[in-house]
């Protein structure tokens, strides 16, 4: 099957299933972050370098759960031009080499009604869809929206979610179960490992989805470390994020620490 004619809940499926690492590799772009055109070459890297998912962020201008790499990537993005259209249009070049899941804030989903903007992401040949600031009463509409289109809607769990809502999200995953490792935003963090399998093993208690783990992650010893501690997919994005704002070879620069990041990952096997 082909990316047009496999839904995106089961080319993510595939995609954990199918690489050949201890856990699938995940980076994160802000879309539009230099360029759009560079934000393109930056994913290429990516998936040249062993990436086997890009969750694929939209620029927002008061992020919810975006630490201050990324929260600057996003407004210099917004100040060079950048738009949920540029953003679509860069999901629309990556579609085809690997699955990519669209990281955006509800306000976007609910302007013009999320059925309309699902099948408008769905047209793209993304995968899935990530909000992170999406109210737990209204998530169902969202998700009705994904199932029509075979989308992913990925919920996001942290350290604090209760039991019970652990249970009630963890059972309406699809694609995977974001897990985020620490209270806090994203960012890159010194000691983490140490924890990583308590809030792994909570995660998995409460779902059938794969267990993604993402939020501080940030180089090949702290990947090894998640997949070791039974993550199915690690997530690197302020890292990234920091390289292509560094780098006067954007691309080039992420491509090299993805591909520090998958050999780690082939390593730990």
């Amino acid at each position: 099957m082909t990316a047009e004619t496999t839904s995106g809940v089961a080319r993510l499926t595939q995609a954990f299933a199918g690489h050949s690492k201890q856990a699938a590799l995940m980076p994160y772009l802000m879309g539009g972050f230099p360029s759009i055109t560079e934000s393109i070459r930056i994913g290429q890297a990516c998936v040249s370098s062993g990436a086997d998912v890009i969750e694929l962020g939209v620029p927002y201008s008061d992020p919810l759960a975006d630490g201050p790499v990324i929260h600057a990537a996003a407004t210099r993005a917004l100040a060079e031009g950048a738009s949920l259209s540029g953003v679509l249009e860069v999901a629309r070049a990556l579609a085809p080499e690997v699955p990519v899941v669209l990281m955006c804030y509800a306000n976007m989903v609910f302007a013009p009604g999320a059925h309309a903007f699902v099948e408008r992401l769905a047209q793209t040949g993304a995968c899935g869809l990530i909000v992170p600031d999406l109210p737990e009463g209204e998530a169902q509409e969202v998700l009705e929206a994904c199932d029509a289109q075979g989308l992913a809607l990925v919920p996001l769990v942290a350290p604090t979610t209760t039991p019970e809502r652990l249970a009630r999200i963890g059972a309406r995953a699809r694609g995977f179960l974001y897990t985020v490792s620490v209270v806090g935003t994203t960012g890159e963090r010194d000691a983490l490992s140490e924890q990583f399998a308590q809030v792994i093993g909570r995660a998995r208690q409460s779902t059938a989805a794969p267990v993604a783990l993402g939020f501080g992650i940030s180089n090949a010893e702290q990947a090894r470390a998640a997949a070791q501690a039974g993550a199915d997919g690690v997530i690197v994005g302020t890292r990234l994020v920091r390289a292509a704002g560094e780098s006067a070879d954007p691309a080039a620069a992420v491509g090299a620490l993805v591909g520090e990041l998958a050999a780690g990952l082939v390593a730990a096997r």
